[in-house]
């Protein structure tokens, strides 16, 4: 009788054991590859998955997008400036088959065409447009991952360039050049404002010659501007139309 009980306790034993490992319970985000006796026989989740014991194999399979930080690259520019540069890619996985079957490992695949694809697309580019259109260089870096990404069921969402380091003595040149533009705009917005400026005295200059009754009154105005100011010295100029008629008088008979 004790052998029966302990035969049927082994057996009912076993029996739990088998069925734990023939049950899974998957996420909403996982999925399950699986195969029997190697064979592929799809994806299954999420929820409850049953498997074959000793005979079915599960890969578990997140949908969930993920981060992977590109490491530090040392570039080259096309106009010949050293540049080192890191960046971040999000991706996720919408084969969870292809990403399983056809690449040994998917997240060290992508990071390494990630690499690679990162060197050869900012090498072409020059440093201007490394500082300055990030946007466009991290939409052509996106579009190439994910073309050569989609074949092993990954869809590379995002790319991004986070930090680009150059060569102090390059820092220092392009200080000054920013400086020397600033100058040079400056200098630009003066000449332009002293044109504006000769343009408004040429016209006010042709309004006096035809109405001599306003250089009289512009020389009321300057008298009253220089008495308000307190100077031990005050010159009056004095215009020449008050000579006039003792320059005629002079000039007549004796």
């Amino acid at each position: 009788m004790t052998a029966v009980l302990l035969s049927l306790f082994i057996v009912i034993l076993l029996a739990a054991l088998a069925a734990a490992a023939s049950v899974r319970i998957l996420r909403e985000y996982e999925r399950a590859v699986v195969f029997r006796l190697g064979r592929l026989i799809g994806a299954k989740g999420p929820g409850v998955v049953l498997l074959v014991p000793l005979i079915d194999r599960m890969v578990r399979v997140s949908l969930r997008t993920q981060t992977l930080n590109i490491p530090a690259q040392d570039v080259i520019t096309c106009d010949n400036v050293p540049a080192r540069v890191d960046a971040v890619a999000y991706f996720r996985v919408v084969d969870p088959r292809s990403s399983i079957v056809e690449i040994e490992n998917f997240r060290q695949a992508t990071s390494m065409i990630a690499q690679t694809t990162l060197r050869a697309v900012l090498g072409k580019a020059d440093l201007d447009a490394l500082l300055s259109q990030r946007e466009q260089l991290n939409e052509h870096l996106q579009q190439i991952i994910d073309e050569q990404t989609e074949p092993w069921g990954i869809k590379v969402t995002t790319v991004e360039i986070r930090d680009v380091g150059i060569p102090s003595a390059m820092q220092r040149a392009m200080a000054k050049q920013a400086e020397a533009e600033r100058e040079r705009r400056a200098k630009v917005i003066a000449a332009e404002g002293e044109f504006q400026a000769s343009e408004r005295l040429k016209d006010a200059a042709n309004v006096m010659s035809e109405n001599p009754i306003t250089l009289q009154l512009r020389f009321l105005q300057t008298m009253l501007e220089m008495s308000s100011e307190r100077s031990s010295t005050l010159i009056l100029p004095l215009p020449l139309e008050l000579f006039k008629p003792f320059m005629s008088g002079s000039n007549g008979p004796s």
